[in-house]
């Protein structure tokens, strides 16, 4: 008897996450850029019942694309639908760092993202329109640009995450083109020391946002996550830091990312009217 009740029970829990939420591809154009660009909008299943929906919007990592989030977890449709919240996975360029590079004019993703892509999606979706509707995550180099971008958007988001982020830029000066979007170390280093995300922690408001941060234990980006999470200690910067074991893996990040979206989602039902 109880092995039916079992079966009964997934079977009604499958039922329940049938996917219904809509996976679209849009073309946005960025101004500061002059060019098109692509991203994932995830809509859920009652997105036309006429509700406005907060937004996550998810930053891929080196190499990666506007692509890289939902090929690593589908299941992230299933959660949008779940948690009735809009998902953009945006685009950053195979290296942009998300920064508006100070060396380089064409690259401006700190505008791109933060600017351009959420007015955008404001303008054609059924958005709540303020912070409180508003959370960022990446993985690596956009773990990083979440926390760069929501530290200095804090009127634009209300909650951030990162996955696996290079949250110091610093011990790596020849890896992953950021010499291209900052000068180099040697003969830039004010660049790079301004655009690292542990030394922009006085830029935090009390109570401006709610952070969120993992890392495995085996990753390179470890140690420099730590590191940052003891500074947010010291300053009394409210935050969840989970180390778990993992390396620098798209397994991880297919993990990861549902932690995070259930983070934003007590976040959003805190902070967001009722419908």
């Amino acid at each position: 008897m109880k092995k039916y009740i079992f079966l009964i029970a997934c079977l009604l829990f499958a039922v329940s996450f049938a996917r219904a939420a809509k996976v679209d591809t849009v073309e946005t154009y960025s101004d500061a850029m002059h060019k098109k660009i692509k991203a994932v909008v995830i809509t859920p299943a009652d997105y036309e019942q006429g509700k406005q929906f907060p937004v996550v919007y998810l930053l891929h990592g080196a190499g990666g694309n506007y692509k890289q989030f939902y090929e690593l977890n589908h299941a992230i449709a299933d959660w949008a639908d779940y948690y009735h919240l809009m998902i953009v996975c945006a685009d950053g360029g195979v290296t942009s760092w998300y920064w508006d590079s100070p060396v380089d004019p064409n690259f401006k993703y700190e505008t791109y993202v933060s600017k351009e892509l959420v007015s955008y999606i404001d303008k054609n979706y059924k958005t709540i329109k303020n912070k409180t509707g508003r959370a960022i995550s990446g993985l690596s180099m956009g773990g990083q640009g979440a926390f760069y971008l929501a530290i200095r958007h804090q009127d634009v988001y209300g909650a951030v995450g990162s996955m696996s982020g290079g949250v110091d830029i610093r011990p790596f000066p020849n890896n992953w083109d950021m010499a291209k979007r900052l000068g180099t170390y040697a003969e830039n280093p004010d660049n790079w020391e301004k655009n690292t995300v542990t030394n922009m922690l006085y830029l935090i408001k009390p109570n401006s946002l709610a952070i969120t941060f993992d890392c495995g234990t085996d990753d390179f980006f470890y140690r420099v996550n730590c590191i940052l999470h003891d500074k947010m200690v010291e300053r009394n910067i409210p935050h969840d830091f989970t180390s778990r074991p993992g390396a620098h893996t798209s397994q991880y990040w297919a993990n990861s990312v549902l932690y995070h979206l259930m983070f934003f989602n007590t976040y959003f039902k805190k902070h967001t009217p009722k419908a």
